[in-house]
């Protein structure tokens, strides 16, 4: 039979966000207290399982919230650029309350194709960089399990196109909160399942701080 290898694709916790900006791949962005909860919530939720390998996006608050994933298995955490944040214009701009990107005419020059989209990252380069990441992981988890903790739009476009469904999406319809767990189950090289979790959806507030 063949081997069973299980990556998990973890979106990081709860930023400290005080100024309501899209943070995209802005630095010194750090887990809130609330978000180091979370992280060490997964951790715990996950401790019982075969995790061999574990991958993070360059950013901080990626690393930050493997760092307890990474003590609970003993494990050195692998930066993977691949993982990282999908590039936007946004990034920096406040969103919410009023002032929010799509209420502001100076930004409209930007959101003239949803299906690209034309303000960030095309999603067919997201798939691939991120395809790319995971094959590696399974390569490197063989038999086993990995997690590799990334960004909510670059999990939603991977869980998409593996599913075979379109890229093109509304926002507010991603399933994929803070510290949410994503799941691909694969027999040998083949794909045979997607699952999801969210262990640490106790500490979710709602409405969730902007930014992935």
């Amino acid at each position: 039979m063949a081997e069973t290898t299980v990556v998990h694709l973890l979106r990081h916790g709860e930023v400290h966000n005080p100024a309501n900006v899209l943070y995209g791949r802005l630095p010194d962005y750090h887990l809130s207290e609330n978000g180091r909860r979370m992280a060490e919530t997964v951790a715990a939720s996950i401790a019982g399982r075969d995790v061999v390998a574990l991958f993070s996006s360059p950013l901080e608050r990626a690393q930050e919230t493997a760092a307890p994933i990474a003590k609970t298995f003993g494990l050195d955490v692998t930066v993977d650029e691949r993982l990282i944040e999908a590039g936007n214009v946004f990034e920096g701009v406040r969103v919410g309350n009023g002032d929010g990107v799509f209420r502001n005419p100076r930004y409209y020059r930007h959101l003239w194709n949803p299906l690209r989209p034309s303000w960030g990252e095309p999603y067919n380069e997201v798939v691939e960089r991120m395809r790319g990441a995971v094959l590696s992981a399974r390569a490197a988890a063989r038999g086993h399990e990995a997690v590799l903790v990334s960004h909510q739009l670059p999990i939603w476009i991977i869980r998409l196109a593996a599913e075979g469904r379109r890229l093109a999406h509304d926002p507010r319809r991603r399933q994929c909160g803070l510290a949410s767990l994503t799941s691909f189950t694969f027999e040998g090289d083949r794909l045979v399942s997607v699952g999801y979790g969210e262990p640490a959806a106790a500490l979710v507030r709602r409405p969730t701080v902007p930014g992935a």
